[in-house]
């Protein structure tokens, strides 16, 4: 069949439409609301979080942990500023030592954090405990959310996701809940950090030990130099008084005529 044999409708030349190309995400994005933490406790608290990670996972790059910061997870939300960022949070297998302000989604391969840690307090509680505890588990699909307040030593509670929806952890023996993605006990220890004495939110490992603070391993190790300076010094006060003993004894049989030396 030529050409002039088609049709009218198989001569009219076949329109491509355009491909689609689905909008940029927003890249104005704010990651300070210019609103301080709680109270000095809280900010105490979200850095003991931090920085027991960082010690727990030394010498490890495939892991982030912040706090305080926003996490953009679509571009309505981004656009809206409707939502501020978790006080703690830990993101597995990524790249650590990247270069963030925040926690953009899709500047992250559509990865979001693995646990999760509010601190509450009365003007968060309701927000925490509601409308966040539901974009963490039916838009994050977080695998561990757990929530805290640093004035209320019994009000830890965590979660984990099973199937669609969370399932409360229950506490054990000790008042403790088990982190799976991080492999720590996540508990609470009395005493005194930065100058503040309360029940804190820390991490324990799988044996049940406290992971340290830089600032604890640093008083340990001073302790340790401190005690073996005082026991190399209780070692010379022992080898002179033996010492002075010795000479003494000399002395005592030099006056009744004995003489070592010829013995």
């Amino acid at each position: 069949m030529t050409k002039a044999e088609l049709t009218p409708e198989l001569q009219t030349p076949m329109v491509v439409e355009d491909e689609w190309t689905p909008p940029m995400p927003p890249t104005d994005l704010i990651f300070d609301d210019g609103e301080p933490l709680e109270s000095n406790r809280h900010r105490i608290a979200m850095n003991v979080l931090i920085a027991a990670v960082h010690e727990a996972f030394a010498g490890r790059q495939d892991y982030f942990t912040g706090g305080n910061m926003f996490i953009y997870f679509n571009s309505e939300q981004a656009r809206n500023r409707d939502f501020r960022g978790p006080d703690f949070f830990v993101a597995l297998n990524v790249d650590g030592i990247k270069e963030r302000q925040g926690w953009v989604i899709w500047e992250e391969e559509g990865r979001y954090p693995n646990v999760i840690v509010e601190l509450l307090s009365p003007s968060t509680a309701r927000e925490d405990l509601g409308h966040k505890k539901d974009v963490y588990e039916q838009t994050f699909r977080l695998p561990e959310y757990f929530v805290y307040d640093p004035f209320a030593p019994d009000s830890l509670r965590g979660w984990r996701l099973t199937g669609p929806r969370y399932e409360e952890l229950t506490k054990d023996d000790r008042g403790w809940l088990w982190c799976h993605s991080l492999g720590f006990w996540v508990g609470t220890w009395e005493g005194t950090l930065q100058q503040e004495t309360a029940t804190w939110l820390r991490f324990f490992d799988a044996d049940g030990n406290l992971i340290l603070l830089p600032e604890e391993l640093a008083k340990i190790e001073r302790q340790r130099a401190e005690d073996e300076a005082q026991r190399a010094e209780d070692e010379r006060q022992r080898a002179e008084e033996a010492l002075s003993e010795l000479e003494a004894l000399k002395a005592r049989l030099r006056e009744k005529g004995i003489d070592l030396e010829s013995l």
